[in-house]
């Protein structure tokens, strides 16, 4: 059984027993065919659908597929995810980043944020240039800034601590 949330506002309780689908308990009979290996099409109930998944992230039980050129964004939940939810320990998951540290020896180009900054997951932190490359180092986790112990020009070693959170 899984639980699926269509676009944050749609709940669907989803069940498949061997070939037997149901949705929100309704027996579901489609005609479905795969097209290649994102795209199928499906008739059901005298309607015909063109679907294709865009993106499928398995870790994060997360998906967007386009449905008669329409975007959904799909999130799911099995009998873990909602077991863990009702003991209250769903987020224990969520990254608890504390520090970050230089990945290499290098020079600092550019610092992107500052002290008390709330900074989301995959944000830009600042440029690190190592052998005549540029690194963007990106936030690991959703984190506020406590301390920024670099600037630009500032030269680092490979472990030492650059930004606390």
């Amino acid at each position: 059984m899984l639980q699926v949330k269509v676009n944050g506002n749609y709940n669907f309780e989803v069940d498949k027993n061997g070939e037997r689908l149901t949705i929100n308990g309704d027996k579901v009979t489609a005609d479905t065919k795969q097209l290649n290996a994102n795209a199928w099409h499906i008739i059901n109930n005298l309607q015909s659908y063109n679907v294709e998944v865009i993106s499928f992230n398995s870790a994060e039980k997360t998906a967007e597929i386009k449905v008669n050129n329409n975007i959904y964004k799909v999130t799911a939940k099995d009998q873990f995810d909602i077991l863990l939810d009702k003991l209250g320990l769903s987020n224990l998951n969520a990254a608890k980043v504390s520090e970050i540290k230089a990945p290499m020896p290098g020079m600092v180009l550019k610092v992107f944020v500052n002290e008390g900054m709330e900074i989301k997951k995959g944000d830009n932190l600042f440029i690190l240039e190592a052998m005549k490359m540029e690194n963007i180092i990106k936030a690991p986790a959703d984190v506020t800034v406590k301390t920024v112990k670099i600037k630009p020009g500032d030269k680092v070693e490979k472990g030492q601590i650059l930004m606390l959170f």
